[in-house]
Parts: C-alpha cells; structure tokens; sequence
C-alpha cells in the first residue's frame, strides 16, 4: 500500500507565510455581499494595508503580493476573483497586471458592480485648514461612472506634509456642510483648491518616503490611487 501524499497548496516564495494567505483568501468571502465599488475598494486598501504594515522591506511586500494573487487565482472562489479585480484596479503598480491575469483565469461569478473598481473621475479639491497646529486638510472629490457615487478621499497633512489622517468619505454633502458650519463658526477656512497641485503633493506625501502612521495604513492604498487620477 503506497502512503498518501498531503495535497500541497500553490507554490509561494514566502511559504512560511501560506496560512496568513489563506486569512485572506477566506475573509474575501465576504467581498461580493457588498452593496458597490466603494466599500468594496475601502476593504481591500484595508487588506493591502494589513501587508504593507507588516512587511519588513519593499522587496518582501511584493514577495508577499504576488504570494497573494497565486493564493487568490487558486482558490478560484467568487470573493477572490473580486478581491483580485480590487487589486487589478486600486493595488501597487506591481501587482495589478499579474492580478487582473489572474482574476481573468478564475471562472467565478463576481458582484455587479466589479466593472466599477477603481473606475473613478475626479472632481472639486478642497482645501480645509482649522489652525497652523491642524495642517491641511485635502478633500478630493470623485464619481464612479455616469457621475454616480459620488464620494471623497479627505487626507490630513501636517508640517513638511506628512501624512496624519486618511480617511474615505462616502457623504460628501454632509462633510462640506458641518466644514461650512465651522467656517461660519470661525473654526476653520473652506476653500477650493487645484487639484493639480494637490495631486503632486498628496503623491509625495503618500509615497512612503515619510514615515506612514499606523492608523493611515487601512486607506493608505485607496488614497494612492486616488492621488494617481489627479491632474
């Protein structure tokens, strides 16, 4: 009688790591219950930002990266055919030619609105400054599209602009009505700014040159791209 060999999973270059992969592969179960391309998007820059976090150097987050996409296309599961879409669409450069090959390779169904992933136009630039201790903070605007869903990226950056707050926002209305508020209150400035220059800033401040506070981390990947689609 021959022994059964174990069944082996994909072949990694980390592959200490294969039951951190297989976290994800089972958390992105959840993806296609999501209602759209916002949350969806939010998620996975939360999940890239799990592995930057940790990742001791660059060279080991690609590494890492491509592990994930290989643990992805093997599970072959609807949610990581849509988690490897959101990395085809909002991911490192690195990584979004070999994700959306692989999510292209998965014979899965996936959520209506995964056309929508990272297909984003930009819009106003707000500049919102409540004191010289608070820095800038930069509200940009963006519509999936036909000019639905319209929602922001607001980042906070203090002195020599580095990064203190990211955060998504999904009622923009209500943002720039309590910030008008303020204003009328004589608590903060509200004005439009270029998004031009806005855009050259936030990708130096984003790019990881300084350092990234913890608590950016989850949005981190979301705000890249963003910034990437300004003028």
């Amino acid at each position: 009688m021959s022994a059964t060999r174990p069944v082996q999973g994909p072949r990694l270059l980390l592959p200490a790591l294969r039951e951190v992969y297989e976290v994800f592969v089972r958390a992105s179960g959840e993806l296609p219950a999501l209602p759209g391309a916002l949350p969806a998007e939010v998620w996975v820059s939360a999940q890239l930002g799990t592995l930057e976090a940790a990742a001791p150097h660059a060279e080991g987050r690609r590494a890492a990266l491509g592990d994930l996409v290989t643990s992805l296309r093997a599970a072959g599961t609807p949610g990581a055919r849509t988690f490897l879409r959101g990395l085809a669409a909002i991911g490192p450069a690195e990584v979004r030619k070999i994700a959306a090959k692989a999510a292209g390779a998965v014979r899965a169904g996936e959520p209506s609105w995964a056309a929508d992933l990272g297909a984003v136009t930009p819009g106003q630039v707000w500049l919102i400054q409540e004191g010289p201790l608070d820095g800038d903070r930069l509200v940009c605007e963006f519509r999936y599209p036909d000019g639905r869903d319209l929602h922001a990226v607001a980042v906070r950056l203090s002195y020599g602009d580095a990064p203190g707050e990211i955060v998504p926002v999904g009622d923009v209305p209500a943002l720039m009505n309590a910030a008008r508020q303020a204003m009328q209150a004589e608590l903060c400035t509200v004005q439009p700014f270029s998004p031009a220059a806005v855009g050259e800033r936030l990708r130096t401040a984003l790019s990881g040159a300084q350092a990234i506070p913890d608590d950016c981390y989850p949005a981190l990947a979301l705000a890249r791209h963003r910034a990437s689609l300004l003028p």
